[in-house]
């Protein structure tokens, strides 16, 4: 399993060795990317993506750059899914707790607000990116909080996209809210949307019956926070636990479907993907998480070769994964 671009002998915790932004990979992973179809390029002449990283099975990929300027040189009707979780746009001075003590929210100049009109207005061009790559019956789903998810939800009818859901993941361990001026903020929002109103989308509604003890499933999702296991290969300050990027794709994905996530953070949803035997490609601009995405998806690559694409967590089991 190659590790392009990710500093031999890099640790669990350790600094990882800065990430070069160059296209090219070298000739053996650009080709063991042939089953990732995006990467041909928009079909305008242009020249076809090279990854960051590839898997050695080829079945995942990471682009490093820029999401909007990746998503436009990507082919267009070529993804099944897409699960984006955009910046909430929270870092703006701020305070919250972490482990028992008051700390500022800086997540980093990729979360700090540019005024309602200008993120609304980025929410739009990235959305109307990735419905280019769907596939016409494909669907996105996006996650956030009041700060953004509102914003999304506008902009998706804006640019003619079909509503299916809103999800509300309640936390059961949420940080508590130091200030006691506010409830404690323990949820936030996913919106599952198909790519236009004719799109006839995907949806396991057999198994998520099934792994909801027989019932329909609602859509208040109660699951913990990524747990330490989640985190052995280093920390990204928006992850989404693995139970819950799961369902999501059980839900939605067709088998061995191409999965697409704009916001790549720490690869969980390509570690998703993975786990269920699907196919990924993450978008990402920042070295550390590139190398910290890198670990893992080669990690989860290994054990799906292993043992096999994993099973649907039920409820219970989604809540003992997390411990």
């Amino acid at each position: 399993m190659p590790f392009a671009r990710v500093k031999s002998g890099s640790q669990a915790g350790a600094d990882p060795a800065p990430a070069r932004r160059s296209p090219a990979v070298g000739p053996a992973a650009a080709s063991g990317a042939a089953g990732l179809a995006p990467l041909a390029g928009p079909g305008d002449g242009g020249e076809p993506l090279a990854p960051w990283w590839v898997a050695g099975d080829g079945r995942a990929a990471l682009l490093a750059g820029d999401c909007l300027e990746l998503l436009e040189r990507l082919a267009p009707e070529s993804v099944d899914v897409v699960f984006a979780d955009p910046p909430y746009f929270l870092s703006n001075g701020g305070t919250t707790c972490q482990a028992g003590r008051r700390v500022k929210v800086d997540k980093g100049g990729w979360d700090r607000s540019r005024g309602a009109d200008d993120n609304h207005a980025f929410n739009r061009r990235w959305l109307a990116a990735c419905q280019r790559l769907l596939r016409p019956h494909g669907t996105i789903w996006i996650s956030g909080t009041a700060h953004v998810i509102h914003s999304v939800g506008l902009a998706l009818q804006q640019e003619g996209f079909k509503l299916l859901n809103d999800i509300t993941w309640e936390k059961p361990n949420p940080p508590p809210n130091l200030a006691c001026r506010t409830f404690t903020h323990s949820t936030e929002t996913l919106i599952w949307a198909a790519r236009d109103p004719k799109a006839k989308y995907h949806f396991d509604y057999a198994t998520m019956r099934a792994t909801n003890g027989g019932r329909q499933m609602k859509t208040v999702w109660r699951m913990p926070a990524p747990g330490r296991h989640e985190k052995l290969h280093g920390r990204h300050p928006t992850q989404k636990p693995l139970a819950l990027l799961e369902r999501v794709l059980q839900a939605s994905c067709p088998a061995g479907g191409l999965v697409l996530d704009p916001f790549n953070g720490s690869g969980s949803t390509g570690v998703a993907a993975l786990r269920l035997g699907l196919r990924y490609i993450g978008l990402e601009r920042e070295p550390e998480y590139l190398a910290l995405s890198a670990r893992r998806l080669a990690e989860a690559a290994l054990a799906v070769t292993a043992a096999g694409p994993a099973a649907p967590l039920r409820d219970a089991d989604a809540v003992a994964a997390a411990e």
